[in-house]
């Protein structure tokens, strides 16, 4: 089963200098059903945060934290003494374990995906890493992002059951995903229009995908695409 939340329906949120479209239900978008969590994907925000704009110094607890940085750039700091800063086509991990606050702020209008997955098990020290993974890495196949599944040492862990993929692909090609007994996934365009399993994804619209085992992923248009592995 596979269902389709167009960009249209999602929930949205307006703050000014930060906006956001929600895949998934926060806050008082949870009796929403279209917005329900995708088994331990409980968040995936698209935020787009002006320039010189951001969020202060915040707290999390017991959630896995993956940035994706689709346009722009965004500079990072937290409680660990971690300081950073990603551009487009980085990826961001915060394991935030038994307590972290952190800040980001826009050094120019910037366009992210982030994603939360619940961890395996609460508690935990809390960690932070970053890596580059620039397109050319991604033509053609998806590349795993960040992981805490065996065979996946490339990526940045995540102490959760999921793989965050991404990958470029031109119009016309084609990926093929063996998804396993019992895994649920996500996927959104940030670029481009795709069809998967033959559902027509627009740039931005998402894909929940339930008992499902084989997945096909073919770019209408050249496109990048964000996708989710998890229990």
């Amino acid at each position: 089963m596979i269902e389709h939340r167009q960009k249209s329906q999602l929930a949205k949120s307006n703050f000014g200098s930060l906006k956001a479209l929600h895949h998934i239900a926060v806050g008082g978008h949870n009796d929403n059903p279209p917005h329900q969590a995708v088994g331990d994907l409980i968040v995936w925000n698209d935020d787009e945060i002006a320039a010189g704009a951001g969020v202060p110094l915040h707290p999390h607890a017991d959630v896995e934290i993956i940035t994706y940085v689709r346009e722009g750039s965004v500079s990072h700091k937290d409680s660990l003494g971690n300081q950073g800063r990603l551009q487009a086509g980085d990826v961001q991990v915060m394991s935030a374990g038994t307590g972290i606050k952190h800040a980001e702020l826009s050094e120019s209008p910037t366009k992210i995906f982030q994603i939360w997955i619940k961890p395996r098990e609460k508690g935990g020290e809390p960690r932070w890493g970053t890596r580059s993974f620039p397109k050319e890495d991604h033509a053609g196949r998806l590349v795993v992002l960040a992981s805490g599944l065996e065979g996946d040492a490339e990526a940045l862990m995540i102490r959760a059951d999921a793989r965050v993929m991404g990958a470029t692909i031109k119009a016309g090609q084609s990926l093929l995903y063996h998804l396993g007994p019992n895994r649920k996934a996500y996927l959104v365009p940030a670029i481009g229009k795709v069809k998967l399993n033959g559902l027509i994804l627009d740039t931005r619209d998402g894909a929940a995908v339930r008992d499902e085992r084989e997945l096909r992923i073919e770019a209408i248009d050249d496109a990048q695409i964000v996708f989710v592995d998890v229990a």
